[in-house]
């Protein structure tokens, strides 16, 4: 075949013969476009194989040929087309039939009036395509037995041969549609008409576009067929070349198979790596990859060491099969608590830091010591200082452990029903109190309990023989994700699988040749992965994290009076004042069975015990101005020096 343009190649193209391979004979560039522009293929080489697998038309461009006007047509359009024989009219239809006869064609003919015709019966629209049969004398005069098409309706008519007007000879054949009007060859550049149309005559000229497969291009490539390019139809001498396609790994994950699938990595994902797994420095061009298909279960836990200076971060497949253990939990805020109660599940913890509200913030509020021993109930709200309502978490303080002597448990028990209200943004520190010493499988643990969880493992998985949790003093199970992974091992190690996250490392690879070695029993993954520091950030960045609430802010404080302007010297006189008659720091609030016993027998012990460290009895602050104090001297003398 010669070469020739693509527009007329597909022009002429027969849908039913695809797919054809065409040959770039002489290539095209855009400047300003380097693949794409508007989604098309816009960059062709001299050489370059495009194998043809659909067409379809775009769009029709109208040109009336006279004037040079185009217009669209959309490919749905409803009007039918005739092809005109010639460029000459005729002024009657003697003459028009004088014509045929003199050209040897046989009746019946077509053509069509520019002016509308009247009829006794009919009129017959300008430009409407009628069908001479036969000439023939009706009533004493020479007329032309016509045939009339309105859709599905027939009309016979007769037309006297001195019928006036300008009449144009037609192609022989009924009106065609758009589609059989461009996919008839007899048709192809021919002068047509239509009655939808504004002009007489026009010329067609459609547009396709071309989908194609090309070497080594992922993604079906779409040509448009006005491209300036000759090509040349190879079919038949490449019938033995394969167009390679690249594939990407979430590509393989969407089709769903066929698995096992035997592949060669093209591309490997440019940035940083994000697992510490020594598979991960084998993923290079070239590398043969087998993909086993969808890993099960699809859910995937976070974990964090703890006890380290630097946390390591790893992800535990949903199949880890290691044994684990709860630990106490930490809870920083009221907020954490409130996170990890459960429906059903009694939450105590052991405060760890001395707490103390004030009263002017949270009117009412009790504070906590070290050591108290709290049952975290539920959330609830109380009305703050400042007018608004507070979300605060209410607790219960329980006794301490066993030990007490009789006589106090009554109060003990008293003290049970003692509730405490913590406000959700304190900031303090708990510890879980608990004794569970079983030991779970991953999956029972994340169906059991919420996350976040402590945890120590204290048997690695069998499966995995270099399993590094068990090595660390604990862990801090995450978070539990919802993400499809690919179970995938190397050509040259098919004994060791591992998983591989498409949406976080999408490798661009080939289909190969050769069907991989299906090893006995269930497949030997590596269920723990460690990740980098930079990909566990990014994960906790993920739309699933970010629904989670932030903890609740504390209220701004506000001053209740308003500081008065001072000069320097009476700023200088105030501040010894202050720091001479301070008022000394009251002790923390100690809780009542915590003092010795003679402080429910003598009031005076506190003050007796304040003296002796030092601190001056409250009532030194009211005394008359006769108290005779050196302190007192020492300000007056100060103030006569100034």
């Amino acid at each position: 075949m010669e070469p020739t343009s693509l527009q007329d190649f597909v022009c002429a193209l027969d849908p039913a013969s695809l797919p054809r391979v065409l040959k770039v004979c002489s290539g095209v560039y855009f400047q300003g476009s380097i693949y794409e522009i508007s989604g098309n293929e816009c960059c062709l080489s001299t050489g370059d194989l495009i194998k043809v697998t659909q067409v379809q038309l775009q769009k029709v461009v109208c040109e009336n040929p006279g004037t040079g006007q185009t217009i669209e047509l959309d490919p749905n359009f409803k009007g039918l087309f005739s092809s005109l024989t010639g460029t000459q009219s005729y002024g009657t239809l003697e003459e028009l039939v004088s014509a045929a006869i003199y050209n040897s064609k046989q009746l019946p003919i077509w053509f069509m009036s520019t002016h509308r015709i009247d009829t006794k019966t009919r009129v017959v629209p300008q430009e409407q395509p009628l069908m001479l049969e036969a000439v023939e004398t009706h009533l004493g005069t020479c007329s032309a037995r016509c045939v009339l098409t309105m859709g599905t309706q027939t009309v016979n008519l007769r037309l006297p041969l001195s019928q006036k007007g300008t009449f144009w000879e037609l192609e022989t054949g009924a009106p065609r549609t758009l589609q059989q009007a461009l996919q008839d060859p007899a048709l192809r550049g021919l002068l047509l008409t239509c009655p939808s149309l504004p002009w007489r005559s026009v010329v067609l000229r459609p547009q396709y576009e071309i989908q194609a497969v090309m070497h080594m291009r992922r993604a079906m490539v779409k040509i448009p067929s006005t491209l300036e390019v000759d090509v040349e139809d190879v079919t038949a001498s490449s019938q033995h070349i394969d167009f390679i396609q690249p594939l990407l790994l979430s590509e393989a994950l969407t089709r769903g198979g066929p698995f096992p699938l035997t592949t060669e990595i093209l591309e490997v994902p440019n940035g940083p790596p994000i697992f510490l797994s020594p598979w991960v420095g084998s993923l290079q061009k070239g590398q043969r990859l087998c993909i086993y298909g969808l890993a099960s279960p699809p859910w995937r836990v976070m974990a964090s060491t703890k006890g380290r200076k630097v946390p390591r971060y790893f992800m535990v497949s949903g199949a880890y099969q290691g044994k684990l253990r709860r630990r106490p939990r930490e809870f920083p805020t009221a907020y954490d608590l409130l996170g990890a109660l459960q429906p059903g599940r009694p939450l105590r913890v052991v405060a760890t830091k001395d707490y103390e509200v004030e009263e002017m913030e949270l009117p009412g509020f009790i504070s906590l010591a070290v050591g108290d021993r709290l049952e975290v109930l539920g959330p609830s709200q109380a009305h703050g200082a400042q007018g608004g309502d507070t979300d605060i978490l209410v607790c219960r303080r329980l006794s301490d452990l066993a030990g007490e002597e009789e006589e106090e448990e009554c109060e003990e028990e008293a003290e049970d029903q003692e509730q405490i209200m913590l406000p959700l943004y304190y900031v303090g520190s708990f510890v879980e109190e608990m004794n569970d010493g079983r030991r779970y499988s991953l999956g029972d643990l994340t169906a059991q309990f919420s996350l976040p969880c402590e945890v120590k493992v204290v048997a690695k998985d069998s499966s995995h023989p270099a399993d590094p949790l068990p090595s660390f003093s604990g862990l801090r199970l995450e978070e539990k994700i919802m993400e499809p992974f690919l179970v995938v091992s190397l050509d040259s190690q098919p004994g060791m699988c591992f998983e591989i996250p498409p949406r976080w490392l999408d490798l661009t690879v080939v289909e190969a040749e050769g069907q991989p070695d299906q090893p006995a029993g269930p497949l030997p993954i590596v269920t723990v992965e460690e990740l980098s520091d930079a990909f566990y950030y990014h994960l906790r960045k993920l739309p699933a994290f970010e629904n989670q609430p932030p903890p609740p802010r504390p209220p701004k404080r506000q001053a209740f009076t308003e500081p008065k302007k001072q000069s320097s010297k009476e700023k200088s006189v105030q501040s010894f004042q202050d720091s001479e008659l301070q008022q000394p720091a009251l002790l923390p609030k100690l809780k009542m069975k915590t003092l010795p016993k003679v402080t429910q027998d003598k009031p005076d012990v506190y003050s007796k015990i304040n003296s002796k460290r030092g601190l001056r009895p409250t009532k030194s602050h009211t005394q008359d101005s006769d108290d005779e104090h050196d302190y007192e001297e020492v300000v007056e003398n100060f103030r006569k020096t100034l």
